[in-house]
Parts: structure tokens; C-alpha cells; sequence
């Protein structure tokens, strides 16, 4: 659990929760200027338009991240209001895991060009730790099954797999994958990019 670690290593918790905190705010954030972009003022009306984490995550979502390491967030969104459809939900889906994707590269650049004092807070590691968290959260979001972003992706391409959505067994397809680790070659990709990269 990362509350056991934060006696261990506290610097590592502080920025683990700092970094999950604002990725995940700017992934919805991502998905709110989308909306907006495609005529949906909802995002704007609901107050999500906001770097309050609170609003994004909610308190049971900051208790599990500071408990467990898991957190989630929501932006609400009128589909039926996109402009464009079809085209629109795909770009409203994407827009949150492509805002992950341009976080993990400004993170790579910092780490590349910015040279800070060793065990200092925003260190090249908290920047590497950044790009790493970043890439694995916007491919784990573009995975296609429910209730994730790639699903909805997914399912404007292939209309015929939106039943799945409200299938009482789609949810147990994500648990599994979870319990059982097979969401790890996802972090094992992140590690080989940032290999590369950096």
C-alpha cells in the first residue's frame, strides 16, 4: 500500500501523489476543452472547468490514491451536444489520454534539458517519474474496453460493440485484468520508451 511507503520513502509518496494528482486533472480537463470545442458547454456549467482536484477526483478518489495508489476522475460531458457526432465523441474520448501523452513529453524534454540539485523535489527523477506515470496512463485509457476512453474510441468505429458497454460482465473484464497483473506490459512499454528517449 503507498501509505506503508510513505515511512519508507516519503519523497518518492509526495511525488507519486502529486504527479497521479495533476495528470489526472489536466486528463479531464482534456476531455472538458474537447467538449467545449465541439458546442458542449456542460463541462463549463458543471464547474469542472477547474484545477481543483477535488472537483475532478472527488474525496473517495484522493483517499484511495493516498491509500492505495488507485485514483479516477469524471468529466461531464453531453455527447448528444458534439457538434460533429460521431467524430466529435472520438475526439472528446481521445482528448484525455493524448493530454497524458503531451505531459509524458514535456516531462521527457525537462528531463533531457534540466539539471536540479540532487534529492530537490522537482528533480530530473520527479520529471522521469512524470513522462513514465504519463505514458502508461494515456495507453492504459486508449485500451478498448469499457469503462475506459479507448473503448468509446473503439466503439464509434465499430457501432456494433457498444452493447458491451452495459453488459453486466464488462466491468468483471477490467477487474480480472487488474487482479491479475495484465495491465504491466503497459508499464513495461513505458519503461522501454523512456529508455529510449532519455
Amino acid at each position: 500500500m503507498l501509505l506503508e511507503s510513505l515511512f519508507t520513502d516519503p519523497v518518492y509518496v509526495a511525488r507519486f501523489v502529486v504527479i497521479i494528482i495533476l495528470s489526472i486533472s489536466l486528463h479531464e480537463l482534456g476531455h472538458g476543452a474537447a467538449a467545449l470545442y465541439q458546442g458542449d458547454d456542460t463541462p463549463r456549467i458543471t464547474g469542472h472547468m477547474t484545477m481543483n482536484p477535488v472537483i475532478h477526483m472527488g474525496w473517495h478518489s484522493l483517499i484511495m490514491l493516498c491509500l492505495v495508489g488507485m485514483a479516477w476522475g469524471q468529466m461531464p460531458v453531453q455527447p448528444r451536444n458534439f457538434r460533429d457526432g460521431s467524430a466529435g465523441r472520438i475526439m472528446v474520448s481521445a482528448a484525455g489520454p493524448m493530454t497524458n501523452f503531451v505531459i509524458a513529453i514535456v516531462s521527457i524534454i525537462a528531463v533531457n534539458l534540466i539539471v536540479a540539485q540532487p534529492g530537490s523535489f522537482l528533480s530530473p527523477n520527479f520529471f522521469y517519474m512524470a513522462a513514465h506515470i504519463n505514458l502508461g496512463l494515456g495507453v492504459f485509457n486508449l485500451i478498448p474496453i469499457p469503462p475506459l476512453d479507448g473503448f468509446t474510441v473503439f466503439s464509434e468505429f465499430f457501432p456494433s460493440f457498444k452493447c458491451i458497454k452495459d453488459h453486466p460482465g464488462s466491468s468483471a473484464i477490467f477487474v480480472i485484468l487488474f487482479v491479475t497483473g495484465g495491465f504491466k506490459g503497459i508499464w513495461m512499454l513505458s519503461d522501454l520508451v523512456l529508455g529510449a528517449l532519455t
